[in-house]
């Protein structure tokens, strides 16, 4: 194997395993540190044709490059626990464009890494965007930065119990004990309050520009364009304020500066924008492994047509 240097996203390797070959899991490990320099530089490593049809597959390689993977507690999207920490990559609609962001980000206990698996490729797009989130923060103009650096930003949401859209406090923190849910939000930063008994609010202020732990570097690290309303259409947004009195703290997901304020509409059109203008976006075949560092680069979902099964893990 030679090891070019490539630039930008994602950096690409044929491995050329056989389906169901056996290889790879011992492949990447006698490669590791040059992967993980490559990881480092790029933001992202596609690995081609890895030899993997099964969720079992997947599993047996998780199992030998790594040991920490992590559930996907706290999280707002909708996914399916599988095998493990392995989950289905999303289930938003097939039609719906799931703009870019960093896993996790408004948490206190974010992945360092994702491990994406193709299992079955859509018929068409459904590509797994990527963006250097490096690359958005020096795109920013200054004075927005400055501010979103001064106030940081706050993320709320309210969780039902069962009864309405997204998942339920339940699927959230995989547990019906609202003790259990109390704990971890206590030992993560958290800010809970349980409204008409069954009804959760959670409130996060999180920083929105960070250091990466290893290479120093700042990035553009927070999802708070997509917690805000506006990434809605507009009918959705509307019905969605009607239905809570207009007022935006209690829509199911909202997104605001860390004092509070709101963030001017403006600003978050253009983070889209900037945010979509760096995106990269690779075919999936069947066994490909796209191995993302969740704070250098950021991740979304093209619409596609067709079956789709893409899998997730988190380091």
């Amino acid at each position: 194997m030679k090891w070019d240097n490539q630039k930008g996203l994602p950096y690409t390797i044929q491995c050329q395993f056989m389906a169901n070959d056996k290889g790879f899991g011992a492949w990447y490990l006698d490669n590791q540190a040059m992967i993980e320099e490559k990881l480092k530089l790029n933001g992202a490593v596609l690995f081609k044709q890895c030899g993997i049809s099964t969720i079992n597959d997947f599993n047996q390689v998780l199992d030998l490059v790594t040991k920490n993977l992590k559930p996907y507690i706290d999280g707002f999207s909708p996914r399916s626990k599988l095998q493990s920490n392995i989950y289905t990559s999303t289930e938003y609609d097939k039609s719906q464009y799931i703009t870019l962001h960093n896993e996790l980000s408004y948490s206190s206990n974010w992945p360092n890494k994702l491990f994406f698996c193709c299992i079955v490729p859509s018929a068409t797009g459904g590509e797994t965007a990527i963006s250097d989130c490096r690359e958005v923060l020096h795109s920013i103009p200054e004075s927005i930065v400055a501010e979103f650096r001064e106030k940081g930003v706050r993320y709320i949401r309210n969780i039902h119990s069962g009864k309405g859209g997204g998942p339920s406090w339940q699927e959230t923190f995989e547990t019906h004990d609202k003790k259990e849910v109390e704990a971890f939000c206590d030992a993560n930063d958290i800010e809970y309050e349980w409204r008409d008994s069954e009804m959760l609010r959670l409130t996060q202020n999180r920083s929105s520009i960070i250091k990466h732990p290893v290479t120093k570097e700042e990035v553009w690290f927070n999802q708070v364009d997509q917690f805000h309303p506006s990434h809605l259409p507009n009918e959705i947004y509307e019905t969605l304020m009607m239905l809570n009195k207009n007022v935006p703290e209690d829509l199911p997901m909202y997104g605001c500066f860390g004092d509070g304020s709101e963030i001017p509409q403006e600003y978050l059109t253009e983070i889209r924008n900037i945010a979509d203008s760096k995106r990269v976006t690779n075919k999936w075949d069947t066994g490909d492994i796209l191995m993302v560092d969740n704070i250098l680069t950021s991740h979304g979902r093209m619409p596609y047509t067709g079956e789709r099964q893409i899998l997730v893990a988190m380091e």
